[in-house]
């Protein structure tokens, strides 16, 4: 739901009541992950999804029965339709189930803040009970990292168990189910607590004001990347050259680096090949604990480049971590073509994907490689 906060922000504003289905958990292969939703609001617009297209018109009528109806939360379960593959069911072999819970905006003052905060990029999850005693089910709760949290599921001494399990999950970037209650020592009943997180966009750095770096700006916008470009050379690096760009640096790229606070979700993509960069950049970045470090140039450029890492101190192991050449062959020539094959490999080895035809018998959803 939190993936729709910018938009579900304008139905609380507009105190326009909604039901959003969203995923609690998968099974086998199936297109989106938990937290990935669809909502209906009361005048019947759509917002997002919760597969490829073969479930959502099911869950859509699903939604609008509950606007209309019963509004007591509800658990559904759709997987593989083995007789009938456009039957209501995913025709790509997975099980998912969704939570169905109405919102009335003027009964959750929480769900402002909590949609506030996730449009601006700022850490916060929301905690609901999907299985459990009737008197808890749908039940909300607000955790953010350095405040207390806001709503109730019901019970004083529960609020906190389930804060510090959401504070948990919310530390570690992820919206999954936790089981709470017995283990707790709360009650005889158990519960699944669902527990969506929104955590700041991981950070793109790209080193280099070339066209390429255009072009792989607007590509890491469009996957949710927060993207810094930088260069020592102020009269490329401008902001004009790199409309897709959060911001644009002028900065020695080593520099720049060693300044920032970053984290195993960034991504280094160092695009200037010019050796007084990159060696220094590359020194740095390869000593970090980032995602991913890659370089541009030619085969005989990065062998050239590894004999000055190793002059600069870098040992195999660290120099194991760089992708380079950067980028999978994809035949690019363009430097969006190029851009491409950078987001490309990113994805891969952010998903544990193997750059593969998919006609080849690989999996097609895999499981996070982080």
């Amino acid at each position: 739901m939190l993936e729709l906060a910018a938009e579900l922000l304008e139905r609380v504003r507009g105190r326009t009541p909604f039901v959003a289905a969203t995923v609690m958990s998968v099974d086998g292969s199936a297109p989106r992950q938990p937290g990935a939703s669809l909502v209906v609001d009361a005048d019947g617009a759509v917002l997002g999804n919760v597969s490829g297209g073969c479930v959502d018109a099911a869950v859509y009528d699903a939604c609008r029965q509950m606007l209309v109806g019963d509004s007591r939360p509800q658990v559904v379960r759709f997987g593989y339709t083995d007789g009938d593959a456009l039957a209501v069911g995913l025709t790509c072999g997975g099980t998912i189930e969704l939570l169905l819970r109405h919102h009335d905006p003027g009964t959750e003052p929480q769900l402002g803040p909590a949609f506030t905060d996730a449009a601006h990029d700022s850490p916060v999850a929301v905690a609901t009970i999907v299985r459990g005693p009737s008197a808890h089910l749908g039940r909300m709760l607000v955790v953010r990292p350095d405040r207390p949290s806001e709503g109730t599921l019901g019970d004083e001494r529960l609020d906190q168990v389930a804060a510090a399990h959401a504070t948990g999950v919310l530390h570690a970037g992820q919206t999954r189910t936790v089981e709470i209650g017995v283990a707790d020592g709360y009650c005889r009943e158990p519960m699944t607590l669902l527990v969506e997180s929104n955590t700041p966009a991981p950070r793109m750095l790209v080193f280099g004001a070339i066209d390429h770096a255009a072009a792989l700006a607007r590509i890491g916008t469009f996957l949710d990347y927060r993207v810094t470009v930088c260069d020592a050379r102020a009269r490329f690096a401008t902001p004009d050259r790199f409309p897709y760009a959060d911001e644009v640096v002028v900065d020695w790229p080593h520099r720049y680096l060693r300044s920032q606070r970053l984290d195993g979700g960034t991504v280094i993509c160092v695009l200037t090949h010019d050796p007084k960069f990159d060696v220094p950049l590359l020194t740095a970045a390869l000593r970090l604990p980032v995602a991913y470090v890659g370089a541009m140039g030619s085969r005989r450029t990065h062998e050239e480049r590894l004999v000055r890492l190793r002059k600069a101190g870098l040992t195999d192991r660290e120099l194991s971590r760089l992708h380079s050449p950067i980028g999978l062959d994809l035949g690019a020539r363009t430097p969006q073509e190029t851009a491409l094959s950078i987001a490309a490999e990113i994805v891969a080895h952010r998903q544990g994907g193997t750059g593969a035809p998919l006609r080849t018998g690989v999996p097609i959803h895999h499981r996070s490689a982080s």
